[in-house]
């Protein structure tokens, strides 16, 4: 049910709904769903009673909830993930925990394929998650696929917080789940402790001996010293979230990891995520079913049923599912089929891919309520990014907040647009310029990446925006790009950018950017053309060129010229 059926339902104003919404802390539009337990303590504000209509149609299973009794609950192991820097020791670690804490002889038989696995430590088992990355880990909860309950950020002592390490912070962050810090190789010499703590406290994560909220361990994956006491602080952390399933019924979760086998067909690492998994159990994992024909656990051993936060490899299905499809088990393989078939009809008239928010949609999405706006910040220099930020937060609009979720210098990249698209944010851009691949990853995520050089004008129409007051818009619309090979000197003339247009045209007068290693070092205008010997008005993609750009001799061997045309935009307001 989304957000308007329910204000038909109850014959009110769909922004009074909206507005009762963000009063609970949910910032939910009028055409998202709700969940039938929000929509449960909303209804008591209008005198109404929700009553769960009892349907056996399951098919969009990611929004079908069971309420289960309180008396069928019981504990269940954490779910782990760690993210970090590459190098940082993520693989040792894991490698250490899996050698160290699973039973003797088990270790050797884990493969490389399940990506999971479990450990006991006290008695206790906890389970951990190999992503490959916070990228990928973002793009399973972009999908869904809630599969972590406490996240790990590492972070080598000897090297300190990189920028990978500020990523996977800001990932773990947008998920909204407790994260622990690993200082990991503190038996390198000469380390400073202090230091690391020091910048990850700039970043959000103080440590409790400082007086913050955030757990820190001191370990190091080679020796091991110092890991029972991270495995220890992870039990205590499951146990304050008190995490509970229900094994007594069928088995639901998400994917983990999953590949094609020319001998066996599609194999799967699922994680079990409440219920009970067996042998035999017909399945639908996203738009694709099947009979779980073998069962291993995470040891390869073949097991006959899986309880939760049980990781698990599956063979049976039709077809190679993605990594963070959601699953659900059935009574009959009749039942699951159907649900798959209806599921792919369905998956054909939408987009998986959640839409993120653009400038365009902000004034609407504020009439219906909402009261955040997330943003994603990437500049050309450390003081452009503070300037920005601050004039962004420093923006004054009644009841709207901005709420920068992600900053940081150098290039906008995929890892940007993932996270904008798990988080519904909006990417902005200060004096720099994305890459041809990240352009068309956020294209196919439909994200708008806003690109400005002048700050004024960022927070001008930023917070028009907001006010929902936007003058129609001068669009700048990329028509060609060429890329400097050889720079050639002439004393008359000056530099020469020996030039391959790599796509589209380049036009003699066009306003151009020169975009060096990511960063828009000059806007400027193309001054002239030269095909072999002779002038010219115009490039094609394919062919080479001398070229000048207009007050702009430091031209270099590799740099980027984008030229483009300004085209004015109205805008429609529904």
């Amino acid at each position: 049910m989304s957000v308007s059926d329910l204000a038909n339902e109850l014959k009110v104003p769909v922004t009074d709904v909206v507005k009762k919404l963000i009063g609970m802390g949910l910032m939910i539009s009028s055409n998202q769903a709700i969940s039938f337990e929000d929509a449960e303590v909303l209804v008591l504000d209008y005198n109404k009673e929700l009553v769960k209509e009892e349907t056996t149609d399951i098919t969009n299973f990611e929004e079908y909830v069971i309420k289960d009794n309180e008396s069928d609950l019981v504990e269940r192991p954490a779910v782990v993930t760690i993210m970090g820097h590459v190098d940082h020791g993520k693989t040792t670690l894991l490698d250490y925990i899996r050698n160290s804490h699973v039973a003797a002889g088990e270790a050797g038989g884990i493969t490389q394929a399940i990506g999971a696995y479990q450990v006991t430590k006290n008695g206790k088992k906890i389970t951990f998650i190999d992503t490959p990355g916070h990228a990928a880990f973002t793009e399973m909860r972009a999908r869904g696929a809630a599969v972590t309950d406490i996240v790990i950020i590492i972070v080598a002592a000897d090297d300190g917080v990189m920028p990978q390490t500020r990523e996977a912070i800001d990932h773990a962050k947008a998920a909204g789940v407790p994260i622990i810090v690993a200082i990991n190789k503190i038996d390198k010499p000469n380390i400073n402790v202090d230091k690391i703590m020091s910048e990850l406290s700039e970043v959000g994560l103080t440590p409790e001996e400082w007086g913050g909220d955030t757990i820190f361990c001191r370990i190091s994956a080679q020796t091991g010293e110092g890991v029972d006491l991270l495995l220890d602080n992870i039990n205590a952390l499951s146990e304050m979230l008190d995490l509970k399933a229900n094994p007594n019924r069928y088995a639901s979760g998400s994917v983990i990891e999953a590949r094609l086998d020319k001998n066996i067909g599609p194999v799967v690492t699922l994680l079990i995520q409440n219920g009970t998994l067996r042998l035999g159990d017909p399945i639908v994992v996203g738009t694709n079913y099947g009979k779980v024909r073998t069962l291993k656990d995470d040891t390869g051993r073949e097991i006959i049923s899986a309880e939760p936060s049980k990781p698990v490899e599956v063979t049976g299905l039709d077809d190679v599912p993605v990594a963070g499809d959601k699953f659900m088990a059935f009574e009959s393989e009749k039942e699951a089929r159907s649900v798959a078939m209806k599921r792919k009809e369905h998956e054909k008239s939408k987009k998986f891919a959640k839409k993120a928010l653009s400038l365009e949609e902000l004034f609407d999405s504020i009439k219906e309520g909402r009261k955040e706006i997330n943003i994603i910040l990437k500049t050309d220099v450390k003081g452009s990014e503070e300037a920005v930020k601050n004039a962004l937060l420093k923006i004054n609009v009644e009841g709207v907040k901005i709420n920068v979720i992600r900053s940081g210098v150098g290039t906008i990249t995929e890892s940007d647009v993932v996270l904008a698209n798990a988080s519904n944010a909006i990417i902005i851009g200060f004096n720099v310029s994305p890459s041809k691949q990240t352009k068309e990853t956020a294209k196919s995520y439909g994200i708008d990446i806003r690109l400005y050089n002048i700050i004024y004008k960022l927070v001008e129409e930023i917070e028009s925006a907001m006010k929902g007051m936007l003058d129609p818009e001068y669009e700048e619309v990329v028509i060609g790009e060429a890329e400097v090979r050889q720079i050639f000197h002439f004393s008359k003339v000056g530099n020469i950018a020996g030039s391959h247009v790599t796509s589209g045209i380049v036009k003699v007068g066009t306003p151009c950017r020169v975009i060096r290693d990511g960063i828009v070092v000059t806007t400027s205008k193309i001054a002239t053309l030269q095909r072999e010997k002779d002038q010219a008005k115009e490039v094609k993609a394919g062919y080479d060129c001398g070229m000048t750009i207009e007050s702009f001799p430091d031209i270099k061997e590799r740099d980027i010229i984008e030229a483009y045309e300004v085209r004015e935009v109205k805008r429609v307001w529904v």
